[in-house]
């Protein structure tokens, strides 16, 4: 700092004022420090920095080491809303997210000096992990459960199941089928619910649950056999479930929309490229990770949020894979 004010011709303190963005600098004079800063290539001393003032503008992340879909999106979007609320993010990945391996990623974390944690919590096991965890520093949960005592934020998956299914039902189709995720995860309890109780208020029958497993793969091999049913509607609980479902159902020679109804959830980059394009569910990953730093930044200022589970709205966003039934 003195070899860059000495470059200015400005105080030290000056650069001080200029580096963390105060106001009462003139235009000239911090136009000068910036060029000095620049051409002697300084960078502050981040570790002297938390020393002084005792905060590092690390937030540490405990996320699922998975390549789907959902928890990669949310991993991204907390990460994009750090970097705008000027934190630095630190990762810890897992294979497993049980009890023991949670609160051992936690105190890691905290170890290097984190000022909060979010855990990505998609799976039951992760749930019940972060409602056990012991930790000195402020942790928010991301994910669908509601018995936690951490804050949590979610996307409203059920809400959005019973969007789609009353979209079909409303197209005239007597019931809709379900193609649902893996058990253990809250995303796919949400959506099932959500699906049976759409059914059960229009009175509509509900048919068996196809079981799945998120993958492309283990939805054509459920539209083999349902290409073999009496079936109108479809909802998956996923987009990637519903192309191979697509696959699996125009190898059969069944139209869509004309002879099976299909919905997807989640709104995945290629959805729109489906045949064909496919009409599912949105979620706004990047309001996800916002609103999980929101609370998290509170949670610093001392704001408690302790039992808080905020829910973030889905979006039906129509295409051509779902239609009138045949029937009506």
């Amino acid at each position: 700092m003195a070899d860059v004010a000495k470059l200015a011709g400005v105080s030290h303190q000056t650069v001080s004022r200029v580096l963390n963005g105060a106001p009462h600098v003139r235009p000239g004079t911090r136009e000068r420090v910036l060029a000095a800063i620049r051409e002697l290539d300084y960078r502050p001393n981040s570790a002297a920095r938390a020393l002084v003032t005792r905060r590092s503008q690390t937030l540490g992340v405990v996320s699922f080491e998975s390549t789907l879909y959902g928890p990669a999106s949310m991993l991204h979007g907390i990460e994009q809303a750090a970097r705008s609320a000027g934190y630095f993010v630190s990762v810890t990945s897992l294979h497993s997210l049980d009890g023991r391996s949670v609160q051992e990623a936690v105190d890691r974390l905290r170890d290097q000096g984190v000022e909060g944690v979010v855990v990505i919590a998609p799976q039951i096991s992760a749930v019940s992990a972060v409602a056990r965890l012991s930790s000195s520093v402020p942790v928010v949960a991301v994910g669908p459960g509601s018995q936690s005592r951490v804050p949590m934020v979610s996307v409203d998956n059920r809400s959005g199941a019973e969007a789609a299914t009353r979209h079909l039902l409303d197209l005239g189709h007597r019931t809709v089928h379900h193609l649902a995720g893996p058990a253990g995860w809250l995303e796919s309890q949400d959506r099932q619910e959500g699906w049976r109780g759409a059914l059960e208020a229009a009175g509509a029958p509900v048919p068996r649950v196809e079981p799945g497993d998120w993958s492309a793969r283990a939805g054509y091999q459920a539209g083999l056999r349902i290409a073999e049913l009496d079936v109108t509607a479809v909802f998956c609980a996923n987009d990637h479930m519903a192309l191979g479902l697509l696959r699996a159902l125009h190898e059969a020679g069944r139209s869509i929309p004309g002879d099976i109804s299909v919905v997807g959830f989640d709104d995945i980059p290629e959805a729109a490229y489906f045949t064909p394009p496919l009409t599912t569910v949105r979620q706004d990953f990047g309001e996800l990770g916002r609103r999980a730093l929101e609370l998290l930044v509170e949670e610093l200022e001392g704001v408690a949020h302790t039992g808080t589970h905020m829910r973030i709205p889905a979006e039906m966003v129509l295409r051509r894979s779902a239609g009138p039934s045949a029937r009506r």
